[in-house]
């Protein structure tokens, strides 16, 4: 089957790739000329472990294919994905300009019957919208019409997930339309979940809602913790271990961030506005994520005294780890919180230190992690990359002025700091919970 993905971003490029290693005939397209440069040289734009792999596999194999044309591959594609990027607008409101503008590209090309897929993540109504814009353009149903498929992929792991899903979701408004989405995804053999169109997309947004409620709940259960001696990994275990909840998406920390649950909660909220209905819930489970960060912040400030002229040293700044991705990192909330009270900055994250550097030229970066710690007032663990997990805590609190480590992924534990001569702090645990170190 021939398919085009309209989008090399980071949804685009994983659909390509993994649909060219599932035996599709796949162009991907991108008017960014840099871009396709790169892609055609086999460097992905996006740091994801396994993609280059894939590129080069699906390239050799002659599967897969960069284009800057989307005239062209629409005319020679059966299936084309519309994978650009919506962003958040000032309300909330995901900007879907290019969605319409590439749906109006792709109408005025279509030779053949065709299948227009929303990938990107969109609105209740879009996949009307680009419905009514073929139709503007004098296209039938017999000639062109539209399915919304969303994506669950996480990053870091974005190329595994798409090959092994928990669940397809293609929604459409024919028999015709899904079939030819469902014979394209046949060789995953995975749950497939036919739905209309406003279902489909509404279960994108349900979806990561849901999953940031329950990070939001459990961060705010770990305020509680805090408060009265209990431990919040603990109160996790407990919770998770009731087949109802399930222990995924439990782990306390210092909030979610990332490019998808920020837009994804904010265009729920948006959205379900615009229908009238005012989703207090998902508002509460916003205030509790950014809360979550500062409050921690708080809690350093306090412990040093204020942070004036303090040097505080960050381990990671991706908003997790195997991924570049700082949108709604909580590393930059940190850094603007710590500048804004007259501390320095010293950092290391080997793959997403330029992204951080390029907003805040000012911080300095270093390759080592045991150099954050050097002259540091405190040092922070922001970002549970590997390679801080089985650091050498007594070499990093040698070079320290104050030797406080503030775990923001409860990653060491307050046992192993200690022996290293650590003064630990972390997220959710009162003095009651250290009976067992």
């Amino acid at each position: 089957m021939k398919v085009a993905v309209v989008g090399t971003g980071y949804v685009g490029l994983v659909t390509g790739v993994v649909l060219a290693k599932l035996g599709a005939d796949v162009t991907c397209v991108d008017n960014d000329k840099a871009k396709l440069k790169k892609l055609r040289e086999g460097i992905s734009p996006i740091y994801e472990p396994g993609i280059e792999d894939l590129m080069k596999q699906g390239v050799e194999e002659g599967r897969l294919r960069y284009s800057d044309s989307v005239a062209k591959a629409t005319k020679e594609s059966d299936i084309v994905f519309i994978a650009v990027g919506t962003p958040p607008m000032e309300d909330g409101t995901p900007d879907i300009r290019a969605v319409k503008a590439v749906a109006r590209e792709i109408a005025k090309n279509v030779s053949h019957y065709t299948v227009i897929v929303n990938k990107s993540t969109v609105p209740v109504g879009t996949g009307e919208l680009v419905t009514q814009i073929l139709r503007e353009e004098g296209l039938t149903d017999e000639m062109a019409e539209v399915v919304s498929n969303p994506e669950f992929l996480r990053e870091g792991s974005a190329c595994y997930d798409a090959l092994n899903p928990d669940r397809i979701v293609i929604g459409a408004n024919s028999r015709r339309a899904a079939s030819k989405v469902v014979e394209l995804y046949w060789p995953v053999q995975r749950p497939m979940f036919i739905t209309d169109l406003a279902s489909a997309e509404l279960i994108k947004y349900a979806s990561n809602s849901f999953l940031a409620m329950k990070i939001s709940f459990i961060n705010a259960i770990s305020r509680l913790c805090e408060l009265c001696g209990a431990d919040v990994q603990d109160v996790a275990k407990g919770l998770g271990a009731d087949a109802r909840i399930g222990n995924q998406f439990l782990q306390a920390g210092l909030g979610w961030g990332g490019s998808c649950f920020p837009k994804d909660v904010s265009g729920l909220i948006t959205v379900s506005e615009q229908f009238g209905y005012d989703f207090k819930l998902l508002k509460e489970v916003v205030n509790i994520n950014e809360d979550q960060t500062i409050n921690f912040m708080c809690r350093l400030e306090n412990r040093l005294g204020g942070l004036k002229g303090r040097t505080i040293g960050l381990l990671g700044l991706a908003f997790k780890p195997n991924t570049d991705d700082i949108r709604d990192a909580k590393s930059l909330a940190i850094i603007e919180f710590a500048k804004a009270r007259g501390a320095k900055i010293k950092a290391c994250d080997r793959i997403a230190a330029e992204n951080v550097k390029a907003i805040h030229p000012d911080i300095e970066i270093v390759d080592d992690p045991y150099a954050v710690a050097e002259d540091a007032d405190a040092v922070i663990l922001v970002t549970e990359w590997a390679e801080f997990r089985n650091l050498d805590l007594a070499k990093l609190a040698k070079p320290m002025k104050s030797k406080v480590l503030f775990d923001g992924r409860r990653l060491y534990g307050p046992a192993r700091a200690e022996r290293a001569g650590l003064e630990y702090h972390t997220i959710g645990s009162g003095n009651g919970a250290r009976l067992f170190d």
